[in-house]
């Protein structure tokens, strides 16, 4: 949404700290190995820089 990466969790309290804990927190930190999400972070926009649409 406008530059912003929306996480979309289930409801439970237990999820969300599941997922946090266990999936996001690592990614969003450039030190985590082999791989994170910062990393290919400004390769999710791509498309725009090539003329393309954003998604709607």
């Amino acid at each position: 949404v406008n530059a912003t990466f929306v996480f979309v969790l289930p409801g439970s309290p237990g999820a969300c700290k599941d997922a946090w804990d266990g999936i996001i927190k690592a990614q969003l930190d450039y030190r985590h190995m082999p791989c994170n999400f910062v990393e290919i972070m400004p390769r999710l926009d791509e498309h725009l820089r090539r003329g393309g649409k954003p998604a709607s």
